[in-house]
């Protein structure tokens, strides 16, 4: 059977589980769970894995709501990542349902020409993008080692094959200082809010002179407890974000000295602590973009350039990316005006326009794996692309 013939009969397949992943989706939207906390997600996705003939792997790398789900044997082993995580307060505003149902669907759809070709597709649920790292967490302890190729792909506001995202990492600082009434003896406190204060003020004066692309941002989490009372304690969490992990620790330490300075200033005791493993810069495979846009576009969904997005995100499928040969497309559900991470992007993730965007996803990546799955000369070519000196 020739690719192409391969090809119609994924997309018949991933027409008809389409009511199905729609009530995947729609289901993990309308309970969302944030980092770690995906256990109805998880559950919704294995059994409907399990359903269709995949042996799955619960609970993988120690985390619970991870888990690994595969199909046939042998190589290549061909990864399709699934999110399913939420943000706190806003639900599935970065779409998540939409990367889960579509990850399902494509691997799912992809099972004929596996039964053809030989081969292996692997779903591997990934818990906690938004701020837990769940892949940096699953890609230290090998989760990937034996992976060929890792693709995914994300709902976003422009159609586009490959993605820009920031090296990041988080930041939890605090100052403690001496309470006193803020009114009788105001003299004799050490104020941890003046502090915290002083350091968002250097922050700002700082940001005229960091890289274009580069961010800081944050918010104060603690500010004190009434306003009669000189604060004695403050806290903040801080993101830091940098095009390359070089240029991440430059600004890391410059960050620090604000708060350093602040603590010099004011009197208050400075605390911080990094988070885990940063995220790392994105390394789009563009061997493998370049099919998957075709494929894409084969479906009548204009892609843009490839590697032309001026996004200034971060996502742990960076820190996959230097693992192994990957690829993070973005599938258009928004006008452009629309934000993610917004109210209106959490509506946009249960509409129509939501919806064929699973279809054309999960069509897309089942596609691209029977390219790799047909003809061994790409898996090659994506693989030389990924080990070049000058990568």
């Amino acid at each position: 059977m020739e690719a192409e013939e391969l090809k119609a009969l994924v997309i018949s397949e991933v027409d008809a589980h389409s009511s199905q992943l729609s009530v995947l989706s729609s289901s993990i939207h309308a309970h969302p769970e944030t980092c770690f906390k995906e256990t109805k997600a998880a559950a919704w996705l294995g059994q409907y894995l399990t359903e269709n003939g995949f042996s799955i792997e619960k609970g993988v790398c120690g985390l619970p709501t991870a888990f690994r789900a595969s199909y046939g044997q042998g190589k290549p082993e061909i990864a399709i990542l699934a999110e399913y995580d939420a943000l706190p307060g806003l639900g599935h505003a970065c779409g998540h349902n939409i990367i889960a149902a579509c990850a399902v669907g494509a691997a799912v759809a992809v099972r004929p020409a596996i039964d053809r070709l030989g081969g292996e597709v692997i779903v591997i649920g990934t818990p906690a993008e938004e701020t837990g790292g769940g892949k940096i967490i699953m890609a230290n302890q090998g989760a990937f080692a034996d992976v060929d190729i890792a693709m995914m792909v994300h709902p976003g506001v422009q159609n586009c094959a490959a993605i820009q995202a920031l090296a990041c990492q988080v930041l939890e600082v605090e100052f403690q200082g001496k309470a006193v009434h803020a009114a009788t003896r105001p003299e004799a406190g050490i104020n941890a809010l003046e502090a915290m204060l002083q350091s968002f003020n250097a922050i700002n004066s700082l940001r005229q002179h960091i890289r274009d692309k580069a961010r800081i941002h944050g918010i104060i989490t603690d500010g004190g407890q009434a306003a009669n009372i000189v604060p004695d304690h403050s806290a903040a969490t801080f993101i830091v974000r940098a095009e390359d992990d070089t240029y991440l620790d430059e600004l890391k330490q410059k960050l620090i000295n604000c708060f350093i300075g602040a603590a010099t200033a004011s009197g208050a005791r400075l605390k911080y602590h990094w988070q885990g493993t940063p995220y790392a810069p994105m390394r789009n495979n563009l061997t493998l973009a370049r099919l998957f846009q075709q494929n894409m576009e084969s479906l009548g969904r204009k892609m843009g350039k490839t590697g032309s997005s001026d996004a200034a995100f971060s996502t742990d499928m960076g820190n996959v990316s230097q693992q192994v040969p990957s690829i993070h497309p973005m599938v258009a559900i928004a006008p452009e005006e629309i934000s993610l991470h917004s109210p209106q992007f959490a509506s946009a993730a249960a509409s129509d326009e939501g919806s064929r965007a699973i279809l054309d996803a999960a069509k897309a990546l089942a596609m691209t794996a029977v390219d790799l799955l047909a003809n061994p000369a790409k898996v090659a070519e994506v693989k030389a692309e990924f080990y070049r000196k000058d990568k």
